[in-house]
C-alpha cells in the first residue's frame, strides 16, 4: 500500500514553474501541496491561488501564514475565496511567525498563545458561516459575519492546521486545530516530545490525538551522488542554524556549534557568510535535521520521521524537484 507524500513550495522558483511541478505532483498521487508566506520574499495566496487553477484533485495548503499580519475577518475572507476556487480541496495552516523578522516589521509577538487561540476560533467561526462578536485581547469583532450577496451563503470547508514548534503551541494544537504542521530542520527524536505535548492539549478537549492529521515538512535533497545531495541540503541547514536557533537546539544541536555558526551570520545573511559558516557544519548534523543523500537514503529518512509521528511528509525539495517528486511516488513508509 503506497504511502501519502505533499509537495512543499517557497520562493526557490518561478511561480509557473510551481505550476508545473504541482501539476506533476498530482499526476504522481501526491496529496498535496503547501506554499509558505516565505519571509518577505513571496506571499503564500497567489501561488496557491495559482495552483489551484490548474489541478482538480491535489490539496492546496498555506504552510504556514502569519496570525499576526492579517486581520482574522480578511483571512477567513480570502480561505472562503480559495475554497471558491478549488471546494474542499484547501487548508488554511496558521503559525505564529518568529524573530528577528516579526520585530524588524514592528509586530511584537507578545502572547502567541492568547493571540492564536483568539485568532482559530474567530476564523473557524467566519468560515462554519456564523455572526462573530467578540472582545477579545487580540480580536476585537463586532456582529462580523462573511456577507455573501451573490453568491451561495454555506459553510467552507477549510480545516485550520496550527503550524507549531513550541511545546506549549504543541499543546495548542492538540487542544483546538484540526491539525498541526510539524516543522522541518527538526530531529525525529523531537518529535517524540512533540506528540507527548500534542496528547496533553488533546486530553484537555476530550480528543484523541490520534485522530489530528500530522503533516511533517521534511527538507528532502536528492541526489544520485550522495555528497552533492548532503552539500545542498547543508547550506539550508547552516542558515537555519543562524535564523532559528530554538529550532536546533530543541532538536539536539549543540551550543557551542549554534554560537559558532551565530558568530559568521548577521540578518539578513548574505550568501558568503551562509558558505563561509557551512564549512562549520558537519555531515551528521545535516543528516539528522533532513532526509538527504540518495533516494533510496531520502525515504528511509522521511520513514523515521512517520515512525515517530508524522501522518504525511510535506517534502522541501532541494535541487531536482521533479527528481524528488519521482522518488516518492508511490513509495510505502
Amino acid at each position: 500500500m503506497t504511502s501519502p507524500a505533499a509537495l512543499y513550495l517557497q520562493d526557490a522558483h518561478p511561480i509557473a514553474e510551481g505550476m508545473e511541478y504541482t501539476k506533476y505532483a498530482e499526476q504522481k498521487g501526491f496529496e498535496a501541496v503547501w506554499q509558505a508566506d516565505s519571509r518577505l520574499v513571496r506571499d503564500a495566496i497567489v501561488p496557491m491561488s495559482a495552483f489551484a487553477a490548474v489541478t482538480d484533485t491535489i490539496k492546496i495548503g498555506s504552510g504556514v501564514v502569519d496570525c499576526w499580519t492579517r486581520n482574522p475577518a480578511r483571512l477567513a475572507a480570502t480561505f472562503s475565496t480559495l475554497d471558491d476556487l478549488a471546494p474542499g480541496r484547501v487548508i488554511l495552516g496558521i503559525g505564529a511567525w518568529w524573530d528577528p523578522l516579526a520585530e524588524k516589521v514592528g509586530i511584537s509577538r507578545a502572547k502567541p498563545l492568547r493571540a492564536m487561540r483568539e485568532i482559530i476560533t474567530a476564523v473557524r467561526a467566519l468560515l462554519a458561516n456564523e455572526t462573530v462578536t467578540m472582545n477579545g485581547e487580540f480580536v476585537h469583532l463586532d456582529g462580523v459575519e462573511l456577507d455573501y450577496v451573490y453568491q451561495e451563503r454555506r459553510p467552507k470547508d477549510v480545516p485550520i492546521y496550527l503550524g507549531a514548534t513550541g511545546m506549549q503551541m504543541m499543546e495548542l494544537a492538540g487542544e483546538i486545530a484540526d491539525g498541526v504542521v510539524l516543522n522541518y530542520l527538526v530531529s525525529p527524536e523531537y518529535n517524540k516530545k512533540a506528540l507527548e505535548h500534542l496528547a496533553i492539549g488533546a486530553d484537555k478537549a476530550g480528543r484523541s490525538w490520534e485522530k489530528i492529521d500530522r503533516p511533517q515538512l521534511v527538507v528532502c535533497s536528492v541526489h544520485e551522488d550522495r555528497k552533492t545531495a548532503l552539500d545542498m541540503a547543508r547550506m539550508m541547514v547552516t542558515q537555519y542554524l543562524g535564523q532559528q536557533p530554538h529550532i536546533m537546539k530543541a532538536s539536539g544541536v549543540s551550543q557551542s556549534l549554534l554560537d559558532k555558526v551565530g558568530e559568521v551570520l548577521t540578518w539578513p545573511a548574505t550568501h558568503e557568510q551562509v558558505e563561509a559558516a557551512s564549512k562549520l557544519v558537519p555531515d551528521e548534523i545535516v543528516q539528522m535535521l533532513t532526509a538527504s543523500g540518495t533516494p533510496d537514503e531520502a525515504r528511509a529518512k522521511v520513514r523515521e520521521y512517520m515512525k515517530d509521528g508524522a501522518t504525511c511528509p510535506i517534502l522541501y525539495p532541494l535541487g531536482d524537484v521533479t527528481a524528488m517528486i519521482d522518488a516518492f511516488a508511490g513509495w510505502t513508509a
